[in-house]
Parts: C-alpha cells; sequence; structure tokens
C-alpha cells in the first residue's frame, strides 16, 4: 500500500470531519456535498489499483475544493482477486471484498487526517450484488470500524451510525435513496450546479467481460497474477501458450505501449523491412521481477555466443510508476525500443540470422517464438501477401532473423 497526499488535509477548523470514499462519480460527489451542508469538512479518499485509476477523481476532488489522498492498493487488491471471501460478481469482481478493504483502510486512517467518522457514495439497492443491505453489512463487518461508515444518500433506510448518535450529523437532513432509479441523484446535482459528472458506470477493469476473461485464463496458466502480467494483458491481442504468454499490437499505438510494458526478458517479435505488429512474448520461466520490468542478472548475459549487433547500449532503464498512472506512460526504455521496431520495420536496422548453438538460436526455436513471429506476419497485409517474409527478435538488445515461407502462415488462423 502507497499514500500519496495530492492536496494535503490541513488541521481539523469545524466540529466534525468526515473521510470520503471519493470515485469521482456523482454518489461520492453528492455524498460530499450533503455532508458540507452540516458543516462537515471533506477530506476526499480514492483508490488506484492495477484495475482502476485515479484521475478522474483527482480532476474533481480539485475541482470542489477538497483535500486529496490517493492510496494505491495493487497489491492487496491482486490478492482480494486471486482468493475473494465472498466471491465474484458478473465477472471477476471480487466487489464485496474490495469494498470492504478500502473501508477499512480508511478506518485506519481516520486518526491520521483528524476525522471522525468514514463516508461513502453507497446506494441501497443500486448493485444487485455488492449495495443491498446485507453486502453492506458485509462491507462494514470486514472494514473493523463498525457505526462509523455513514452512507448520506441512504442513511435513513440503515441502520443509526455513530456520528449520527453524537450529533455530528443530522440523520433528519440524510436521504433514503434506494433502487438503481437516478431521479433523485439527478436532482440533486442540478441543485448543487453540477453541470458535469460520469456517468454511473464502473471504470474497474475487473468488470469488462474481455478483460475478465483474459485475466481468469492467465490465473490457470500461471497459477496467480503477477503485476507484470496484469499489465502486459491489457493490451492488443493475448494468446496463452503451455511455454509462453504472446501479447500482439493491433495498431501504433498498441505497438508502443507494449513497447513500453515489456519487461527486462520479454521477448519482442515485429515484422522485418514491412511495417506490421508487434508482439511480447513472455517466458512462463520468467521470473516475476523481471516479468514486470526489473532488470536481472542472468547466466546468459556472460560467456555466450550472441549473433547481431548489440543494441541495448542506448536503452535506459525501466522509468518510475506512481500511483496516479491510469496506464503505464511510456517509459524513456519504452518510447526508445518503440523507434527501435520502426527501424527494423523500415530496414534501417536489418537483423541477422543467429548462430547455431547460441543463446539466441535456441530462443527462436522455440515454438512459442515462432508462433510470435507466424502472428505478426499473419496480421501485416504486407508481409502475408509475399513468398518469403522474416520476423525480427528482439531480446536483450539483440535484434536477429526468424524466416518463413507463404505457407507456414497462409492458413495460419
Amino acid at each position: 500500500m502507497e499514500i500519496l497526499e495530492i492536496k494535503k488535509p490541513g488541521e481539523k477548523r469545524k466540529k466534525a470531519r468526515a473521510l470520503l470514499l471519493f470515485s469521482g462519480g456523482l454518489d461520492s460527489i453528492l455524498a460530499g456535498k450533503l455532508l458540507e451542508e452540516q458543516d462537515v469538512e471533506i477530506v476526499a479518499l480514492t483508490f488506484r489499483s492495477q484495475f482502476f485509476g485515479a484521475g478522474q477523481a483527482v480532476r474533481l476532488a480539485g475541482e470542489l475544493g477538497w483535500p486529496l489522498v490517493v492510496v494505491d492498493i495493487s497489491p492487496e487488491q491482486i490478492e482480494i482477486v486471486e482468493n475473494p471471501r465472498y466471491g465474484y460478481g458478473r465477472q471477476l469482481n471480487p466487489c464485496i471484498d474490495c469494498h470492504g478493504q478500502m473501508v477499512r483502510i480508511a478506518g485506519q486512517l481516520l486518526e491520521r487526517y483528524q476525522a471522525d467518522f468514514v463516508a461513502t457514495g453507497e446506494v441501497v439497492g443500486e448493485r444487485p450484488k455488492s449495495q443491498n443491505r446485507q453486502a453492506l453489512g458485509l462491507v462494514e463487518k470486514l472494514s473493523g470500524i463498525k457505526g462509523l461508515v455513514l452512507r448520506p444518500l441512504s442513511a435513513r433506510l440503515l441502520p443509526e451510525t455513530i456520528p449520527e448518535e453524537r450529533g455530528l450529523v443530522d440523520r433528519n437532513r440524510l436521504l433514503d435513496i434506494f433502487g438503481r432509479y437516478r431521479k433523485k441523484q439527478l436532482e440533486l446535482a442540478e441543485r448543487y450546479g453540477l453541470k458535469e459528472y460520469p456517468t454511473p458506470a464502473g471504470g474497474c477493469l475487473l468488470t469488462d467481460p474481455g478483460f475478465a476473461a483474459r485475466a481468469r485464463q492467465l490465473m490457470k496458466w500461471r497459477g496467480k497474477l503477477w503485476p507484470g502480467d496484469i499489465e502486459l494483458i491489457k493490451t492488443g491481442r493475448v494468446f496463452f501458450e503451455p511455454d509462453g504468454l504472446i501479447v500482439v499490437g493491433r495498431d501504433e499505438q498498441e505497438n508502443e505501449k507494449i513497447a513500453a510494458i515489456a519487461g527486462a526478458t520479454d521477448i519482442l517479435v515485429t515484422t522485418a523491412g514491412v511495417k506490421g505488429p508487434l508482439a511480447a512474448v513472455r517466458l512462463k520461466e520468467a521470473s516475476p521481477l523481471a516479468a514486470g520490468g526489473v532488470v536481472e542478472s542472468s547466466s546468459h548475459d556472460a560467456g555466450v555466443n550472441r549473433a547481431g549487433k548489440d543494441w541495448s547500449g542506448s536503452l535506459p532503464g525501466p522509468g518510475p510508476r506512481t500511483p496516479l498512472d491510469d496506464a503505464s506512460a511510456s517509459t524513456g526504455r519504452g518510447a526508445e525500443l518503440a523507434r527501435m521496431v520502426r527501424q527494423i520495420q523500415e530496414g534501417t536496422i536489418r537483423p541477422e540470422k543467429p548462430e547455431t548453438g547460441s543463446f539466441e538460436a535456441e530462443i527462436a526455436s522455440r515454438g512459442v517464438v515462432r508462433k510470435a513471429g507466424l502472428l505478426v506476419i499473419r496480421y501485416s497485409r504486407r508481409a502475408r501477401d509475399k513468398e518469403r517474409a522474416s520476423a525480427a527478435v528482439i531480446h536483450r538488445g539483440l535484434v536477429y532473423e526468424l524466416e518463413f515461407q507463404q505457407a507456414d502462415w497462409k492458413d495460419y488462423l
């Protein structure tokens, strides 16, 4: 867990202060506005992980003038996704466990930010699985701060909380919104002069059917979720092979992203001499650090016979990743790799054949690498129309060649 204070809360000035779970959505905005009407100070608390970002919340908290704290829960959420106590929603979304974790962390931060209670924008019945009365009770149970979780939009439908009992908040001025019909929220938005606000649809990748299917396959293939693997399967076409994972870019933008997030031991494959996709091959035997882009020493780095020119001298190490990145930003290393790929496709850099018996020859002979070569040719219109075509393999700064005949890819896929 990593905490970043975007706008640091100052000393408490009023009788009450709420730590508001703030997604940037309309419901959490309205919850904060209702409390402000009762002279309650708001400190917005936003979470980010590899499955959802904080950019929207950062922008809106700034517009609303609220202090903002961002908490990166990527490692903790991965553990929950792998083994949720209360199961999944329609896809791979463990919403009850996830919300419980968020409220628990908020409870742990109450003293640090001089807050009296935690507030959320949850509405009873708005989401059938994660926001029914039973689910809200489970969230509070998981949080460990029973009685300190206030839901202003539906408070009058729920048991009285400690801040209400203590007179910090007037229960009669809170609301009794129920269900998915959002007429009351829209009326409140008009009353508060909110002209632009996000739609109620969630921004979590775990609710997306396509990504959820990939993540399930990844857990089955790897046996667990590695952060580097998660980043990789967010992009392009994904293929799971017994000995490796292949991700193929579908356009220039995806090619650049693949170059940016490729790990230190990943094998990149692209078309040689013609424009085409970029594929990343992650071998199943790779370590989690190397797969996540952290350079590790390897026995292959010393005393081996290497083919081709070593282009690695101009590649800087992976750049830092901040808690506010909604996607992996293009690092200096990634930008340099993307430039190298373009030069290979333009013919400025020519791959060479690996020497027989070399480590590069062994890599090139692997079925998963050859499949990546066939895929980039098959998905390149210019390459697949030729009688012969080559794929370039980039590994540890070296560039070498895989040759194919049209018969190899003609009926492929």
